[in-house]
C-alpha cells in the first residue's frame, strides 16, 4: 500500500474549518456553563428552603409557586415533545423503536443539529467550481464529525462529571449520547460520500474519472482505505444501536459497540495522521481511555481485598431475586445510588446497572429492637447514612440474558440460595436530595421500589431527628400480586418501626392482578391496599390539596407510569409548587 499524504487543502479553508470547530466547542461549553449556573441557583434555593423549613412546620410560603417558573416547567422542562409520551417506548408492531425526548431536550438537540448544518454550509464557495465546493464541504463535515465526538464520548461515560455538576441523570445523558452519535454518523457519511464523489469525478489515482479511480485509490492510498474503514464502522455502530436490537441482545450489542468504537478510533488515527484534526481525536481517545482507567481503578479498589466481594443470591416470589453483596471496603451510602454488577460465573465481560435498595452498617444493623431506643447515629443524617457500609442489597427481576442465567442457577440449588464471586463498580448517582420538600410522593412500579425505599428510610429518620423539611411522605407502590410484598418485607418492617413513622409516612399498595379480594386488606390507616391500578392524577391532586411546603413527586417504574406521573405533575404547575423527579436506567 502506497504512503500518500491527504489531499492538499487551501490554507484559508483549513483555518475556517478549525475556527468553526472552535465555535462548536464554545457553544457547547456555553450550554454547559449556563446549566451549571441554573443548577447552582436551584441548589441554593433548595438549601435555603431546607434551613428555613426546619423551624417552620407550616412552610406556607414555599407552598405557593412562582408562576413564571411554573409555566416553564409545565411547557418546557417537564413537557414531552408530543402529548404525554416520553418514557413509554414507541413501537412498530411488537418491536420497540425508542423514546421521544422531552420538549427541552428536543429544542436543545434541534439547536445543536442546526448549528452543525449551518457551520457545514457557511463560508463555502458555492459559486465556485464543483470540485472546490466538494473539497470545502468534505473537510468541514469531517472536522465537525471529529469535534462532535468529544461530547459524544463524555456523555457515554459512567464517570461523566457533568452528571454531578448539572444534576442530570445518566439515563438522560445516555439519550443525548445516542443523538450525538446520530449527528456524528450523519457528518461522517456526508464526509465519506463527498470524498468518494471527488475521487470518482477527478480520477485522483488513475487520472481517469470513474469508479476505477476509486477502486485504485482505495487499494493503494492508506489515507482513503482507513477513512473508509472508519466510515463503515460508524455505520455499523448506528445499525447495531437500534433500540430493538439493544433491548433484545444487550450483552451482544455492548461487546460489538465497544469493538466498533475501538476500530473507529484506530482507523481515524491513521486517517488523520498529519492533519490538524488529530488534536481533537487525541482528546477523544484520552477521554475514553481515562474514563475506562477510572472504572478499572474503581473495580480494583472496591473488589481486590480480603478475598474479593461476594454475592448471596436468594430466590424471591414473582421471578425476583434478593442479591446481598458483602463488600471488601466500606462506603457511605446515599439514597438514589446504583452500582454496576458483574458476576464472572454468569457473564465475565458484562456489567449491569441496579439500584441499591438497602444498606447495612457493620457494627449497628438497623433492626426494630435498636430503633425502639430512639434515633441512632447511623440514621440521623439526611443526605447520607454516616457509618461505613459493609453490605448492600439489590432486588433483581428476572429478564433475559444475565438475570435469567442468574435466576436459573440459584433456582437449581436445593434451598434456592447461592453464593457467587462478584465485582461491584460504583456507587454512581445519589445527587438527588428530597430534604428540602415539606411533602414528598414516591411512585414505584414493580422493582422500581428499590429506588424509593432508601429515600423513605432517610426521610423518616430525618423527620424523627428534625433534620429534614418533610412533614408528609406518601409511598405509592404498584405490584401485580401480593407475594411481591415479600421483596421488601424485612426492610419495610424496619421502617415501620422507626420513631415518628406514623406521623409522617403513609403507604398505599395497589395490586393489579389479585387472585381474590380476600388478598386485599389494609393493615392500618397508614398502610393501605387497593385492587387494580391507581388513578395517578387523582392521587397527586389529593396530596397537593393537603400539601405542606414545596412538594416533590418522584417516580421509578415502567414508562407508562412515569408518563402518567409526569402529566399529573404538569397539571399542578401554576397552582402549587411541585417538582418532578424521574429515575430510570435506559440504554
Amino acid at each position: 500500500m502506497v504512503e500518500i499524504a491527504p489531499p492538499a487543502v487551501a490554507a484559508g479553508t483549513t483555518v475556517n474549518d478549525m475556527l468553526f470547530s472552535y465555535y462548536t466547542l464554545t457553544v457547547l461549553g456555553a450550554i454547559v456553563i449556563s446549566m451549571i449556573v441554573y443548577r447552582i441557583v436551584i441548589s441554593s434555593v433548595r438549601h435555603i428552603r431546607a434551613l428555613t423549613c426546619l423551624s417552620n412546620d407550616s412552610q406556607r410560603y414555599f407552598k405557593m409557586p412562582n408562576r413564571t417558573f411554573g409555566w416553564i416547567k409545565q411547557h418546557l422542562l417537564y413537557a414531552p415533545l408530543l402529548r404525554s409520551r416520553h418514557q413509554e417506548q414507541m413501537r412498530i408492531g411488537p418491536m420497540k423503536t425508542g423514546i421521544l425526548p422531552t420538549r427541552f431536550q428536543s429544542l436543545l438537540l434541534a439547536g445543536i443539529i442546526t448549528m452543525n448544518v449551518v457551520l457545514c454550509a457557511y463560508g463555502i464557495e458555492w459559486n465556485g467550481p464543483i470540485t472546490t465546493k466538494l473539497e470545502h464541504l468534505r473537510n468541514r463535515s469531517g472536522t465537525l464529525a471529529v469535534v462532535d465526538m468529544i461530547p459524544l464520548v463524555i456523555m457515554a461515560g459512567r464517570n461523566n462529571p457533568l452528571i454531578g455538576w448539572l444534576d442530570v441523570s445518566y439515563d438522560t445523558f445516555n439519550l443525548m449520547h445516542r443523538w450525538f452519535g446520530r449527528i456524528v454518523a450523519s457528518l461522517a457519511v456526508s464526509h465519506g460520500t463527498v470524498e468518494i464523489t471527488l475521487i470518482v469525478i477527478t480520477g485522483r489515482k488513475t487520472h481517469t474519472p470513474g469508479w476505477e479511480s476509486f477502486s485504485g485509490t482505495l487499494k493503494e492510498v492508506r489515507f482513503i482505505t482507513f477513512g473508509l474503514v472508519a466510515l463503515v464502522a460508524v455505520c455499523a455502530i448506528i445499525l447495531t444501536s437500534w433500540t430493538a436490537f439493544r433491548h433484545a441482545f444487550y450483552e451482544t450489542f455492548l461487546h460489538i459497540h465497544i469493538a466498533l468504537v475501538s476500530l473507529v478510533m484506530a482507523a481515524l488515527w491513521i486517517h488523520l495522521d498529519g492533519l490538524q484534526q488529530m488534536t481533537y481525536l487525541k482528546a477523544v481517545i484520552s477521554i475514553w481511555v481515562i474514563e475506562r482507567l477510572i472504572r478499572l481503578a474503581s473495580l480494583i479498589y472496591r473488589n481486590v481485598a480480603r478475598g474479593g466481594a461476594n454475592a448471596d443470591v436468594e430466590i424471591l416470589p414473582g421471578d425476583a431475586m434478593l442479591v446481598t453483596l458483602r463488600l471488601v471496603r466500606p462506603w457511605t451510602f446515599k439514597p438514589g445510588q446504583h452500582i454496576f454488577l458483574t458476576m464472572p460465573s454468569i457473564g465475565l465481560w458484562t456489567s449491569h446497572p441496579f439500584a441499591i435498595a438497602w444498606s447495612d452498617a457493620p457494627a449497628q444493623q438497623l433492626r426494630p429492637r435498636d430503633l425502639e431506643k430512639g434515633p441512632q447515629p447511623s440514621i440521623q443524617t439526611t443526605d447520607t447514612l454516616a457509618l461505613p457500609q459493609t453490605s448492600i442489597s439489590l432486588i433483581i427481576r428476572r429478564r433475559a440474558g444475565f438475570t435469567q442465567h442468574l435466576h436459573r442457577k440459584a433456582l437449581d440449588t436445593i434451598d434456592h440460595r447461592i453464593s457467587l464471586p462478584a465485582f461491584v463498580e460504583g456507587p454512581y448517582g445519589g445527587t438527588q436530595t428530597l430534604r428540602s420538600y415539606g411533602t414528598v410522593m414516591l411512585f414505584a412500579g414493580g422493582v422500581g421500589i428499590t429506588h424509593s425505599v432508601p429515600f423513605v428510610r432517610d426521610l423518616v429518620a430525618g423527620y424523627a431527628s428534625g433534620t429534614v423539611a418533610a412533614q408528609r411522605v406518601l409511598l405509592v407502590w404498584i405490584i401485580r400480586a401480593p407475594e411481591h410484598l415479600e421483596w421488601i418485607r424485612p426492610w419495610m418492617s424496619t421502617i415501620l418501626s422507626m420513631p415518628g413513622r406514623r406521623d409522617v409516612l403513609r403507604i398505599q399498595l395497589f395490586i393489579t392482578r389479585p387472585r381474590s379480594t380476600k388478598e386485599i386488606h389494609s393493615p392500618s390507616s397508614t398502610v393501605q391496599m387497593f385492587p387494580g391500578k391507581p388513578n395517578v392524577d387523582a392521587l397527586v391532586a389529593m396530596e397537593s390539596r393537603e400539601q405542606v411546603g414545596a412538594m416533590a413527586v418522584s417516580v421509578c417504574g415502567p414508562g407508562g407510569l412515569a408518563d402518567d406521573v409526569r402529566s399529573a405533575v404538569r397539571r399542578r404547575q401554576g397552582v402549587r409548587n411541585v417538582d418532578f423527579l424521574e429515575q430510570g436506567f435506559g440504554w
